[in-house]
């Protein structure tokens, strides 16, 4: 375990005057805390409690108080202090909460406390990751320490939390706690805070709402009156201090609680009286308390004992003597009598815990005795302390603290210390702190051949908090003489990544192709044309897309999937050809081809998008259950290495996506919503929500809640802004269904117009992929109706050259909506007939309803009742609560009642669906299986289209799903 920093220093029990108020509300919220321990009904469990006010009106001292009492009643504290020169040190507050727990484990024991998050916070709270070069994204670093403090809250409970001089947390610690200090509320855990408001950090404004707008607001402190002087002053002096006297020491002091303890205390040290005489002597004491008197009083103890306070000062708030000593370049006994005389001076106290450590008495003084110290020598001091804390083993970060506040001077030994706190802090998932380290060194500067590196980390730094940054950054890299190939190929990978985060798809397609023109070997190029064929499939202005697929058709054809590189080419071709249409066993070849040999998502210098893609592939051509295989082993992957963020953002909302295909309803909108909460927590992650919004409208549409989708997608502005780059489902063709949703078929018209001229001209040609001729169809059925009937027909063919069945199915559904009289009839027959050999539940519903709707108004009530009942019990499954009333309502109007369901919903396979299921695998031809079962061939297709929807696949994947399907129990 890294050294640690010590909690800070209790003292004895202060005098606490004037502050009734506040050590009230400290007291009440500790009793909630005790009745919600003790479980007295109604009782609340914790919360936050924070305390306000300028320098030196007591806050440390409530602090104190609130230690002391939370110790009375039994209750586990962990307590942090914010130190004015440290707040760069990212998680340091964190750290000094979390730690002393820590270290009160073994290891196997911390390893086992913290579980499957060990290697997530280690680097965090200062552990050492089983694996160094695993870098998790800030998200999944808070997600962490979220559970680790809620897991040190039950196991300690009740627990307080003291966090004092919270305007100098770092901006990581201060993050995580507004984050999760609404939790607090909800956990046998009290959080109190102290601080300056009108010194807390530009980046505080959660902060300060949250404190600002708690139940409690918080308690703002008052300078003491002169009465509250008067009973500290005589505390000391003794009653007989006149009351003029008091007055004057109120004046000098102006009622804070600091300056007058200090100021009484020398009062008594010297003997004094109170009187009328005494007013001189106490206007000096009081000038050497702070300020221009404190620094002289300083200089009056000797030159040894100046440069002791100047290190210690410069070290911060947890000091070593011996580090201190070190840095000043005074002996062990000379460091010893200087610390006498700091201490007699009222200037340094002992610290608590272990190992000698001392604290400054005051932040005040602290500050005070910091800027006093000569600018000159202050960069020496800064100098020594960098090299003396990495000499006693405190790590990199500790010693590039001190390096940023000395000039740059050309070493590459600072250079390297500053890149390896850097490496650590990305380990830590603060992008923002190691973004400070790396460009201090590129001003340092580095070597020559160390530039160009030293730029991709940068640049890998600030891709999360200042992606055009990021830009600038590696193109300069780029520039530089004698670049390594691997380095340069991750340079150009993270140039066209932030090029499409920057909404700037075309120049990343552009970079790509250069490079992959100029690439010194065929392993670089051909990555290099992968990330070209990346960047230019999902941008919606390519000028040439067909020209793009010709060109990857056949490099794929020459490709075998043997290395890396090509298997990426070979997933893109398998999306390429899904998207343009082309028939499904080519997608599946090639989806196949991808996969052999694996494909991370988590591969830092090539993205998921190509594995995501993959994935989606084997959604679209009818095998979900495949593609739910992949999402849950790549969401997995995401986890385990800590990105939290956007990644997991969008496998949770795209698995949601292939629950709603599979007609899962309810839960494709539990996993959907999920993924836009975990969007709409990361900063950049816009991508990430346009997916989410998408597939929820899409979701709710089905579901009948129209007025929900309406909300959903005017408070994000879905419909207002078309992305530059493309996402799927397609938004203007979502958008467009919430307008049909609404009866608004004029709107929708349009907007589908222009999909279809924008898809067709990149002769992507496929209805699974984007259905928009069938919406069209549809919002033009009543004004246009052979306009209708042709956009129709011509999704049935797209379909049928695609040939999945549930693209047939759906498109002959709206084919039969948009076609007059009794020819709709066989069309709902023949959709239903391929929907119920597809795993898509939800659009054989609407199939069987509509099939059914269909019938009965052409006076076939028998067959009506059949399909009707058949689509009512599929919509109850699947969770549309509107097409189960459509259902209803048609069966009244019929003159029919509905029957209970027959079956409940379940994914498990009966015994004779799995029979059913296993003989079709095995190549049995229906007649076969109905004859074996003893079945007609209807009973027989009934049982298949069960199994394909509860399996998750068609005809064509079953056999190596039933390899993985559960069996049912006997």
């Amino acid at each position: 375990m890294a050294h640690g920093l010590r909690q800070p220093i209790t003292g004895h029990r202060p005098l606490l005057v004037e502050r009734h108020r506040e050590v009230r509300a400290l007291e009440t919220a500790l009793a909630g805390l005790r009745e919600a321990a003790d479980a007295v009904p109604g009782a609340r469990h914790g919360g936050l409690l924070a305390f306000r006010g300028p320098a030196g009106l007591g806050k440390t001292a409530l602090m104190g108080e609130a230690r002391t009492r939370a110790a009375e009643h039994g209750f586990t504290v962990l307590s942090a202090k914010g130190g004015e020169n440290e707040h760069e040190l990212a998680f340091r507050m964190v750290r000094q909460l979390v730690q002393p727990a820590l270290a009160a484990m073994d290891e196997a024991r911390r390893r086992s406390f913290l579980g499957s998050w060990y290697d997530i916070v280690a680097a965090a709270l200062g552990l050492e990751a089983s694996d160094p070069s695993s870098v998790p994204d800030p998200t999944g670093v808070r997600d962490g320490l979220d559970w680790v403090m809620t897991r040190l809250a039950v196991v300690k409970a009740p627990l307080v939390l003291l966090l004092d001089d919270l305007h100098w947390a770092d901006l990581e610690s201060l993050s995580w706690l507004t984050s999760f200090a609404p939790r607090a509320a909800g956990l046998p855990l009290l959080i109190v805070v102290a601080y300056r408001p009108d010194e807390l950090p530009s980046g505080a404004s959660a902060f300060r709402a949250l404190v600002e707008g708690h139940g409690t607001r918080p308690h703002t402190l008052a300078p003491l009156t002169t009465a509250g002087v008067a009973r500290i002053v005589r505390d000391q002096v003794g009653e007989g201090a006149e009351d003029a006297f008091c007055e004057e020491c109120r004046e000098v002091t102006s009622g804070s609680p600091f300056e007058t303890v200090e100021l009484a205390i020398r009062l008594g040290e010297r003997g004094l009286k109170g009187t009328r005489d005494d007013l001189p002597a106490m206007r000096d004491l009081a000038a050497a308390v702070k300020g221009p008197g404190l620094v002289d009083q300083l200089h009056q103890l000797g030159v040894t004992t100046v440069h002791f306070a100047w290190a210690a000062a410069v070290l911060g708030t947890s000091i070593s003597p011996d580090l201190a000593a070190t840095i000043a370049v005074v002996g062990i006994e000379q460091a010893a009598e200087a610390t006498e005389k700091l201490r007699a001076a009222r200037i340094l106290a002992d610290g608590a815990g272990p190992g000698g450590r001392l604290e400054f008495v005051h932040p005040l003084t602290a500050t005070t005795i910091y800027r006093s110290i000569p600018s000159h020598v202050r960069v020496g001091l800064h100098n020594a302390a960098a090299d003396a804390v990495r000499a006693a083993g405190y790590g990199p970060t500790a010693a590039a603290r001190h390096l940023l506040e000395v000039p740059c001077d050309n070493r590459p030994d600072a250079v390297a210390c500053l890149r390896e706190g850097a490496r650590e802090y990305l380990r830590a998932g603060a992008p923002e702190a190691a973004r400070r380290l790396l460009l201090r060194a590129v001003q340092e500067p580095p070597l020559p051949e160390q530039r160009a590196a030293l730029l991709h980390e940068l640049a890998c730094s600030t891709f999360l908090i200042e992606p055009t940054a990021t830009v600038s950054h590696l193109r300069e890299a780029l520039e530089q003489p004698g670049v390594d190939p691997d380095l340069r190929a991750s340079i150009v990978y993270r140039l066209t990544q932030a090029l499409a985060h920057t909404d700037r798809m075309a120049e990343a397609a552009t970079v790509a192709a250069e490079e992959a023109h100029h690439a010194p070997n065929g392993r670089v190029r051909l990555r290099m044309q992968a990330d070209h064929f990346v960047w230019s499939a999902f941008r919606t202005d390519e000028p040439d897309s067909a020209a793009r697929s010709r060109r990857l058709a056949r490099l794929a054809e020459r490709l075998t999937g043997r290395s890396l590189e090509e298997r990426y080419i070979l997933g893109l071709r398998a999306w390429d050809a899904l998207v343009r249409g082309e028939p499904r066993r080519t997608v599946l070849s090639c989806a196949e081809d991808a996969l052999r040999g694996g494909m991370s998502w988590t591969d830092e210098n090539r993205g998921f998008e190509v594995p995501v893609s993959v994935a989606l592939a084997f959604m679209y051509c009818d095998q979900p259950r495949r593609a739910e295989e992949l999402f849950t082993a790549g969401i997995a992957e995401c986890e385990r290495k800590g990105w939290r963020g956007s990644h997991l953002a969008v496998g949770q909302t795209l698995f949601g996506y292939i629950r709603y295909r599979r007609g899962s309803l309810a839960e494709a909108e539990e996993l959907v919503r999920a993924g836009l909460r975990t969007a709409d927590r990361v900063e950049g992650a816009v991508p990430a929500q346009w997916f989410a919004i998408g597939i929820l409208v899409q979701t709710l549409l089905a579901r009948g809640r129209v007025g929900e989708a309406r909300e959903l997608a005017g408070a994000y502005h879905y419909g207002d802004v078309v992305p530059n780059a493309v996402i799927y489902p397609d938004p203007r063709t979502v958008y467009a269904e919430l307008l049909l949703a609404e009866g608004r078929h004029a709107e929708a018209a349009r907007l589908l117009s222009e999909v279809g001229h924008w898809l067709d001209a990149r002769a992507w040609r496929n209805p699974a992929w984007c259905p928009w001729q069938s919406d069209l169809a549809s919002a033009l059925a009543a004004t246009a109706p052979g306009r209708a009937l042709s956009l129709a027909q011509d999704a049935v063919k797209r379909a049928r050259d695609f040939g999945a069945a549930s693209a047939i199915g759906g498109a002959l559904c709206t084919l039969a909506e948009v076609t007059a009289g009794p020819a709709a009839l066989d069309l709902y027959a023949e959709a239903v007939d391929h929907l119920e050999r597809s795993p898509a539940a939800y659009d054989l519903a609407r199939a069987l309803v509509g099939h059914g709707a269909a019938l009965s108004r052409n006076g076939r009530l028998q067959e009506a009742a059949d399909r009707l009942y058949q689509g009512l019990e599929s919509a109850v499954h699947c969770g549309a609560e509107a097409l189960a009333g459509q259902a209803r309502e048609e069966l009244s109007a019929a003159g029919l009642r509905p029957l209970p369901l027959r079956y409940p919903q379940t994914d498990t396979l009966t015994a004779q669906e799995r029979r059913a299921a296993e003989m079709t695998a095995r190549g049995r031809p229906v007649a076969a299986v109905a004859q074996e079962l003893h079945l007609t061939g209807q009973g027989v297709r009934q049982l298949l289209s069960s199994v394909y929807r509860k399996v998750g696949t068609d005809a064509v994947g079953l056999a190596e799903a039933l390899e993985r399907f559960p069996r049912p129990r006997q």
